[in-house]
């Protein structure tokens, strides 16, 4: 059985992307990594190329800036990197740029991979998430947040990304996914605050028609509100991935918020209640088909 990682990335330094933890985390599973590249100017290049592995396989592509709405771009480019994989590739393990895997889920990761890979009902693997936000203690647990999504698919052509890079379709078709007990530690809303600030505003320009330059500057005093934008949070208790120690190790700001509040409406709160008591997500998007294999 064969395993290839794949990922996309463009300023990862200026927007400050754990992009080297990303790929350092999965490495381990893998028989070879591509990296996709829009180099840009600001050493994102140098930056992947730090990483000393024999399975990294860099590939260069200049991202179509045209491709604003919905985030289309970021699906592109990940079927352009995609493309890239050797036919004799089992599994395609889609990581993004901020997102780890602990090490603790290796070996159930591998197990699945290897139980699914003849498994032609099988389409994909299933991955829990978990959203931190604003520093590595809290966690997101509202309906906000996503708590799934397919991060293995089979060497399949006929599969493609969908919409912003979510996920991924057959066609217009959902594909039938295993659930597996490994969880995606999403690090994306984790930021010094001028930083937040500064990577939302960069990245509002792959979701507009038409880049409003004005929108994008940024005066040294502004911050991400966190307090403001989040609706309900949770402490995180449990361990970090080992390649995230050394960045954790580096944080130099303070948050303290109040988890207690929630921030709710009637509806939001009783459907909260309800996937709190019975482990269900009421009335929830579900960009995938769960089959028992």
């Amino acid at each position: 059985m064969k395993i290839t990682g794949v990922t996309i990335i463009k300023n990862a330094v200026k927007n400050d992307y754990p992009v080297v933890e990303a790929i350092t985390s999965v490495l381990p599973m893998v028989d070879e990594m591509i990296v996709s590249i829009d180099k840009g100017n600001d050493g994102t290049d140098e930056l992947i190329k730090s990483i000393a592995s024999d399975k990294i396989r860099i590939v260069y592509s200049t991202w179509d800036m045209a491709l604003k709405q919905g985030g289309r771009v970021y699906a592109i480019e990940t079927d352009k990197a995609i493309a890239q994989v050797s036919a004799d590739t089992d599994w395609i393990f889609y990581i993004q740029a901020d997102e780890v895997i602990h090490e603790k889920y290796h070996p159930v990761i591998t197990a699945a991979a290897e139980k699914y890979a003849d498994n032609k009902k099988v389409q994909g693997l299933l991955f829990k998430y978990l959203h931190f936000y604003a520093t590595y203690d809290y966690v997101g647990d509202s309906r906000k947040w996503y708590n799934y999504e397919i991060r293995m698919i089979k060497n399949d052509r006929r599969i493609t990304s969908y919409k912003d890079a979510q996920g991924f379709r057959m066609g217009d078709k959902k594909l039938d996914v295993v659930l597996i007990d490994a969880e995606v530690y999403h690090y994306g809303w984790v930021k010094e605050p001028h930083k937040m600030l500064q990577k939302q505003k960069n990245t509002d320009q792959y979701y507009l028609k038409k880049a409003d330059e004005s929108h994008m500057a940024i005066k040294s005093s502004e911050v991400y509100d966190f307090e403001k934008n989040y609706d309900s949070l949770r402490k995180f208790t449990g361990s970090h991935p080992s390649v995230m120690l050394q960045r954790i190790k580096r944080k130099n700001w303070q948050i303290e918020l109040d988890i207690s509040k929630k921030k709710f409406s009637l509806k939001q709160k009783l459907l909260f209640w309800f996937e709190k008591k019975t482990g269900k997500r009421l009335f929830d998007f579900k960009n995938y088909r769960r089959v028992k294999g």
